[in-house]
């Protein structure tokens, strides 16, 4: 794929479907890229929400699950999908970000001994994966995503990263905590971030604290303490993934193996040495 004049068209020059969103702003400031799923029944209806002006949401993309990548808003200006937001000092991430969309039905619910969506459809249990949300702290259901789906973003965002030298990629569950959680547990963002930017396998990011420091349940300090805490200075951390500015870890032992995880605050830690 390639992009002209901010749209994406396929090798041969062939533009991507396009279905025009009035829903838009000016001028983009590209910095980050958000992805998000779409919590309905298919692209289609999804499409047509986010280009419904009655709805006043839109997204820059939307990939479906069999890959098909349409468009909605060129990628220089500003589409609605980040809402009230905010990441490492920047407000309104909708100014700063470009949007992509998964079609995928997001949090489920066990009803009956079924899993089923907000909107009623039923999901097998081979299409669903059962976790806690990294900001919550009871466990759901997760509307897994396909194959290729994942491949297709995997290449776009490959493609936008590099095109506008997008400093990294953020979920709607980064950016608006306990407001939002997509794109939720069921979406490889670790692997999927270290695959776009270039970045060597999970787990890769060795930390240690830089004080004696409490580790938590959850992303917040209304979390309770594990028995571990507090962690001594010096102690090794893998770091697995971050919401606003605490940090998901894994505690090391001292043969470099996982022992424990939960949350730390990001101002206490830094790259051990």
């Amino acid at each position: 794929m390639k992009i002209l004049r901010h749209r994406l068209h396929q090798e041969d020059g062939t533009p991507v479907r396009f279905v025009a969103s009035p829903n838009r702003g000016g001028q983009l400031q590209h910095k980050y890229l958000i992805m998000h799923y779409t919590a309905g029944l298919d692209a289609e209806g999804a499409i047509r929400s986010l280009t419904n002006p009655q709805v006043k949401a839109s997204a820059h993309l939307v990939i479906g699950r069999d890959g098909e990548v349409v468009q909605l808003v060129p990628f220089d200006r500003v589409a609605w999908h980040a809402g009230r937001s905010r990441w490492h000092g920047l407000k309104g991430l909708n100014r700063h970000s470009i949007g992509i969309e998964l079609d995928n039905a997001g949090r489920l619910e066990q009803q009956g001994g079924q899993w089923r969506a907000w909107f009623g459809k039923v999901y097998p249990a081979d299409s669903v994966h059962e976790a806690v949300h990294k900001n919550e702290t009871r466990s759901a259901g997760w509307h897994t995503y396909s194959e290729a789906q994942l491949f297709a973003a995997l290449a776009v965002s490959q493609l936008l990263v590099r095109h506008y030298g997008l400093a990294d990629i953020l979920g709607h569950d980064d950016i608006a905590p306990g407001r939002k959680s997509d794109p939720g547990p069921a979406f490889p963002m670790e692997s999927f971030r270290a695959g776009v930017l270039g970045r060597e396998a999970d787990g890769d990011e060795i930390y240690e604290t830089l004080a004696n420091l409490n580790i938590r349940s959850g992303p917040g300090g209304h979390f309770g303490k594990l028995d571990a805490s507090p962690l001594p200075k010096g102690t090794r951390l893998s770091l697995e993934s971050r919401s606003g500015s605490w940090c998901f870890v894994e505690v090391l032992d001292d043969g470099g193996a996982p022992d424990l995880n939960g949350w730390v605050h990001g101002d206490y830690i830094g790259p051990a040495e």
